[in-house]
Formats: C-alpha cells, structure tokens, sequence
C-alpha cells in the first residue's frame, strides 16, 4: 500500500519491518534460529558443491536485501577458525519453495565484514 497525502506518512508496504529497505542492504544482525534454520536447509547444496562434508555449520551473522523474496547474507563458522559467507535467496512465502544457495565464498575468518557477492 502507497500512501501520500499531505499530512500521512508514506507507507511503501505494511509487510515489511521498517529496517528492510527493498533493494538495499540491511545492517549486519547476530544470527537467529530462523537464520540457522535456513542455513540447515542450504548445507547440503554447500556440501555438494564443494564435495566434502562439515561437522560445524553455524550461522553467525547475516544482513538481507530485499528484491522478489529476500537474499540472506550469511556468515556461517565451518571449522575451529574458517568461515564462508553464503547468499540464500528466500522466495516469497506464497511461492511455498524452500531456500536455495545462489553463490557462496570461501576462505573467510571471523573479521571479514559480510558485504554484498
């Protein structure tokens, strides 16, 4: 819903928290059970695309962007001191289809930032 009358505020949708600007970035938030849950579901497409197997897939951070569902950024702990950093796409809920891995990067330590690949 598009609001703009002179004396309302504008209101670009009711569905969105005010923090999830379409299109942009979020800031960077702790992981949370949801997020966890999402990178279980992409652990074996990582797995496979790698070909090999991680005891450790822990969510530590993660920002999204907003575009036809919502891409997550994660930052997920692999081993005692390596990380990667996944991009999940979420389709919209209505679409009924589960989180897919579109690319991820490897190599990464606890200090790189979470940006935009």
């Amino acid at each position: 819903m598009v609001s703009v009358g002179w004396n309302e505020p504008l209101i670009i949708s009711e569905k969105l928290p005010a923090t999830m600007m379409p299109g942009g970035l979020s800031e960077v938030k702790p992981a949370t059970p949801e997020v966890q849950h999402i990178v279980n579901e992409v652990k074996p497409q990582f797995e496979s695309r790698e070909n090999r197997t991680y005891g450790i897939f822990k969510a530590i951070v993660y920002k999204t962007q907003v575009v036809a569902g919502i891409n997550y950024f994660i930052k997920v702990q692999v081993s005692d001191a390596d990380f990667v950093h996944l991009k999940v796409f979420q389709s919209l809920p209505q679409e009924n289809q589960g989180p897919s891995l579109v690319s991820f990067e490897t190599g990464k330590t606890i200090d790189d930032p979470l940006t935009y690949f």
